[in-house]
């Protein structure tokens, strides 16, 4: 007969395989839905080694082709809501969460779509015709008021929450999820790119994305470019700018004369960037999947069984998506508790 692991039915054990946003997040919001269990954080690399510490952190989601839209409005409108609650806090300068106001620019209006998230920022309205003024090259806009988090503030914050509650963080590379097996009752694969290896998704792959962390903080409005290549959005130390896509790619290595031409767009785009200091470039492999991947699964080895919930390839999203995923993720832990304790109950009849 297979069997779990002998599971305190008081203080289920969980760990999440993952220190980047999507594994913290998911961490501190089981952690805060099921205080009942203990939660540890295992992973080889924090803040500000991890992929989400490259990202700039804005709230403007990428479509999943592989997601419902009503998914993924609903994964974003979470979202907005939990950092909007942070941003309207005293807690919104240590955890690096603030509104920013801006633009996004099209060249031809027939490529600007109403977006699925226009009612959920705030503000969302067609730019006037005084503010394309500003970019002669573009012919339509869109206006709207979004948050950001700035990193790596906001990794701390979370890690600080999670402790808070009670939870633990270790520093331990994990190649095999049944390592885990004897101290753990339920495992929380939140490890990116990372699922490639470990657990052999093929449908998850790199995006690679450079780019310039810069000094300039006279910039307080964000501009992006439609088609998400070009991009400066001023956070609370620096302002990020981009950026690249390239699908495929594992080169961590920056590219100079990418450096370039990131930095003259956005000039072309906002010429006081020339006056910018302190200029830092960022490489980050964006873990993209069709669509995230946030299921269970029960890992069947011999007699013995090992749940797992999976949370990751939020590829550009991760920030848009990353408390309704995580809620989702914390559901799921829910049903796996409640499948063990059933288990359990039963094993003692």
């Amino acid at each position: 007969m297979l069997s779990y692991t002998a599971m305190s039915m008081s203080k289920p054990r969980i760990a999440v395989i993952g220190a980047g946003l999507i594994g913290l997040s998911a961490a501190v919001c089981i952690s805060e839905t099921i205080p009942t269990c203990s939660v540890t954080i295992i992973s080889d690399e924090f803040t500000p080694n991890t992929t989400s510490d490259v990202a700039a952190g804005m709230l403007i989601p990428h479509t999943y082709p592989g997601t419902p839209i009503y998914q993924q409005k609903q994964w974003f409108k979470e979202t907005f809501d939990y950092l909007f609650a942070i941003n309207n806090s005293s807690e919104a300068p240590s955890a690096g969460i603030s509104l920013v106001s801006g633009w996004q620019i099209f060249k031809t209006s027939s490529s600007a779509e109403l977006p699925f998230w226009s009612d959920i920022v705030l503000g969302f309205r067609a730019m006037t015709e005084m503010e394309l003024k500003k970019f002669p090259q573009y012919r339509f806009g869109q206006a709207f008021t979004t948050l950001k988090c700035d990193c790596p503030s906001y990794l701390l914050w979370l890690e600080k929450r999670l402790k808070g509650n009670g939870g633990e963080v270790h520093a331990k590379r994990i190649a095999n999820l049944w390592d885990l097996q004897n101290n753990y009752d339920i495992v929380v694969n939140c490890t990116g790119i990372g699922s490639r290896q470990l657990i052999g998704d093929l449908k998850i792959y790199p995006v690679r994305g450079q780019v310039l962390k810069v000094h300039a903080p006279w910039l307080n409005h964000f501009i992006r470019d439609g088609d998400g290549l070009s991009y400066i959005y001023p956070g609370i130390h620096n302002v990020t700018l981009g950026g690249t896509r390239e699908k495929g790619s594992w080169n961590l290595s920056p590219d100079p004369n990418i450096s370039k031409d990131i930095f003259d767009k956005c000039c072309a785009l906002e010429p006081s960037l020339q006056k910018a200091q302190d200029i830092k470039v960022r490489v980050g492999l964006r873990p993209s999947r069709l669509a995230v991947r946030l299921q269970k699964e029960i890992l069947v080895q011999g007699e013995k069984k090992l749940p797992v919930v999976h949370n990751y390839g939020h590829g550009s999203g991760g920030f848009s998506m990353h408390w309704g995923t995580a809620k989702e993720a914390a559901r799921l832990v829910g049903e796996c508790i409640a499948t063990l304790q059933d288990s359990l109950s039963k094993a003692k009849l």
